[in-house]
């Protein structure tokens, strides 16, 4: 490698110190309290788990049943729940659930799945649930004290129905719902059938939360229906999926045939003129979840990428180790791979992509804990001003917005209005959300290959250090859970667009122009001239039309709005990390266990920050060139074109006044000859009308690279000299 000047690098891998500063975690005790809760039980009975080989097998054995208990030991069964159901955290837990999220996936994401598909099943219920429900059912999801006769309850979400339903769209249900029992003055029975598939949990669950559809027309529509084993009927747990990954989790396919209370409907229900009118269809109820749950899936895939970094480091300097030739103290033996350029830089990119996806992702846990408590208060203040019903809602939202925009222009008494707020909370939620899923499990999983790849042929071995071929494997399957790529990227292509963000996605491009001018090595400026060219790109791509006078941002264009998505996750995912390195350097020198490393942790994150960015920058760059010019159709040697090319003859006549003119206009001009020849290519060169200010855009993004490979050097410099420890914090 060259030699890499630097004053101050990274000593040791990042600590919970370090951890706590970069995610917002240093004040909440309680939250720190479950980490290591967490964490205790990830690498210890799931990591002796693993190793034994128990993934070999579809079953739910008693061996991985063990963990329920641990869970339940470790107080992660009661994450959900709030104070007065024996809860531990107040306020909304979307953050906690993604700290547990992440610490299991640190080790196996089956047995993050095992752990959080219980609060997956209760999440419809504390989201739209009635108070009576709400206290049934989480309350009995409380592990049971030592010496208390008391079963605790499990539960499943099943919404997944069979093939050839299986993954094709949430509205499309063949569970069906009628009216089995209806007796005048008496609470009407209901017969639910349903067939699930990959349900997760269903080997051991109590109950099911089960989206439906209406077979009767005294049931009005769809809605979430709670179904328990012991209901009369048919609780048919179904066969084992035989799943290649994610085996510390149950997962099969059921079958009900059940009669149950109609106040079993999640949210419970009316009754309008001889017909059940469920209060939220189960597309509302699911729309509430997902948008929270999806961001805890992402954040399982980020804590793959972090924790191979220790793993491919050990394995890098000891490659060559226990060779006759290889003596203890040489390059060889203690830098081993690490003598290459090559092996440090795609580590460096692997470390820079968990980061990234780490940052994009407790941030959205983060916002959601913030937007929960102004969307219960919403849905009261309308209420009490009377405005019922979706249509009515959205109508009263629009005006809302306009005074959200308003504020993002001029900050002031606004701030305070809970609806203003919360309609600029929700409308980057809204976005959030799809793109940590799509961005952190899409190309996280990319580069989780590349970290197997980093471990050579022991990679995808059954003992590899870290279970790095496992966690590849599982992260394939993370990038379709909740929803496949496809989904997240429609739903982005309508979120990006709502003029409440955009307000809020120009102020960030300003926001890094002035972090730029503070901490220019961070990448900011990067970022923002990367944000101002896809922002032009979107305005533009809004308005064009291509060679056929088509319209080109509508939904049906997927090939425009898909990569259009895709390019805002790099960006966000970049300057959420940004904004965590700030959050260290100005915090650091607060903590005195890392007063000596401060200075070390923040070089070497602003570095990972400049890398990303530029990868980010690089992805923007060729996603909008390929759709701002993409969609023209090439000029042709035998069209309107062609008419705006040099003539040969005149070349010729200009060569008598300009020596030389003839030769450089045949070398760097379009010239058509008199016999009508031309040179050997598609057409004339492209012209670019009205694409001047891309043009100027994108020659300015080129050039805010400047330096980041510099970065990337003394990135991958640190990582020769940082100190991992002598073995693995868990079994291989």
């Amino acid at each position: 490698m060259p030699a890499v000047i630097q004053s101050e690098s990274l000593r040791t891998l990042p600590t919970d110190e370090v951890r706590q500063l970069l995610w917002r975690l240093s004040d909440r005790y309680a939250h720190q309290l479950l980490v290591q809760s967490a964490r205790a039980v990830a690498r210890g009975p799931v990591a002796r788990l693993v190793a034994s080989g128990a993934r070999q097998s579809h079953d739910w054995t008693p061996e991985k049943a063990s963990l329920l208990r641990e869970f339940d030991a470790a107080g992660l069964t009661a994450v959900y729940l709030d104070p007065e159901l024996s809860g531990f955290i107040e306020g909304p837990k979307n953050l906690a659930l993604a700290l547990v999220a992440f610490e299991l996936a640190w080790v196996d994401a089956g047995a993050a799945t095992c752990s959080l598909a219980g609060h997956l099943a209760l999440a419809p219920i504390h989201e739209r649930g009635t108070p009576d429900q709400r206290a049934f059912y989480l309350g009995r999801t409380l592990p049971a004290h030592p010496g208390e006769d008391r079963q605790t309850w499990r539960g499943a979400f099943c919404l997944t129905e069979p093939i050839p339903y299986v993954g094709v769209d949430t509205g499309m249900l063949s569970g069906k719902i009628r009216v089995a029992e209806w007796n005048e003055g008496q609470e009407p029975l209901l017969q639910v059938e349903k067939r699930g598939r990959f349900i997760t949990n269903m080997g051991f669950a109590n109950f099911v939360t089960a989206a439906v559809d209406s077979a009767d027309e005294r049931v009005k529509g769809s809605c979430m229906v709670v179904l328990e084993e012991t209901d009369p009927g048919v609780f048919d747990r179904g066969t084992p999926t035989r799943k290649l990954v994610h085996q510390l989790s149950s997962t099969n396919d059921p079958i009900f045939s059940l009669t149950v209370p109609a106040s079993r409907i999640i949210g419970g229900y009316t009754i309008e003129n001889g017909v059940i009118v469920p209060r939220y269809s189960h597309g509302e109820v699911i729309d509430a979840v997902f948008r929270r749950t999806r961001v805890t899936v992402g954040l399982m895939t980020a804590a793959k990428l972090l924790s191979a970094v220790e793993p491919v480091l050990r394995y890098q300097r000891t490659r060559f180790r226990g060779g006759e030739s290889i003596a203890p103290g040489s390059p060889r033996y203690e830098m081993g791979l690490q003598q290459r350029e090559d092996a440090l830089h795609r580590l460096v990119d692997v470390w820079g992509t968990g980061e990234a996806s780490a940052s994009l992702g407790f941030a959205a846990a983060r916002l959601f804990d913030e937007l929960d408590p102004l969307e219960r208060r919403k849905n009261e203040i309308f209420l009490e001003r009377g405005v019922q019903g979706a249509r009515a809602q959205m109508k009263a939202l629009a005006t809302i917005s306009e005074e959200a925009i308003a504020h993002v222009k001029h900050p002031g008494a606004s701030a305070a209005d809970e609806l203003v707020r919360y309609v600029l909370l929700d409308s980057v939620a809204n976005v959030l959300c799809p793109a940590v899923k799509l961005w952190n499990t899409g190309h996280g999983a990319t580069m989780m290959r590349e970290a197997v790849s980093l471990m050579g042929g022991y990679g995808i071995t059954e003992d590899c250090p870290g279970f790095l071929g496992y966690k590849w494997m599982d992260a394939q399957l993370e990038a379709t859970y909740e929803g496949p790529e496809a989904v997240q990227r429609r739903q982005l292509s309508l979120t990006m667009t709502n003029e409440v963000f955009l307000a809020q996605f120009r102020q960030w491009i300003r926001e890094m122009r002035q972090i730029a001018g503070r901490r220019p090595g961070t990448g900011a400026c990067t970022i923002a001239s990367a944000m101002h060219l896809w922002l032009w790109t979107l305005l533009h791509l809004r308005r064009a039309t291509d060679a056929h006078g088509a319209k080109l941002y509508q939904g049906n264009r997927q090939g425009v709005t898909f990569p259009l998505a895709d390019a805002l996750c790099w960006l966000l995912a970049a300057r959420c990390q940004i904004l965590d390195v700030l959050e260290l350097e100005a915090r650091a020198v607060e903590r005195p266990e890392l007063a000596d490393a401060a200075a070390g942790y923040t070089s070497f994150f602003t570095d990972l920050c400049h890398v990303q960015a530029a990868r980010a920058a690089g992805e923007v760059g060729r996603i909008t060139a390929e759709l701002v010019y993409g969609y023209n159709r090439h000029p042709a040697w035998d069209d309107a074109s062609a008419a705006g090319c040099c003539n040969g003859e005149l070349a010729d006549e200009l060569e008598g006044l300009i020596p030389g003119f003839g030769a450089t206009a045949r070398t760097y001009l379009d010239v058509i000859e008199s016999d009508g020849s031309h040179p050997a290519k598609a057409g004339p060169c492209v012209k670019f009308p009205g694409l001047q200010t891309f043009q100027t855009l994108r020659a300015k993004l080129d050039g805010c690279l400047t330096g980041a490979r510099l970065a990337k050097d003394r990135a991958a410099d640190a990582l020769t000299t940082v100190t991992i420890p002598e073995a693995p914090d868990y079994p291989a």
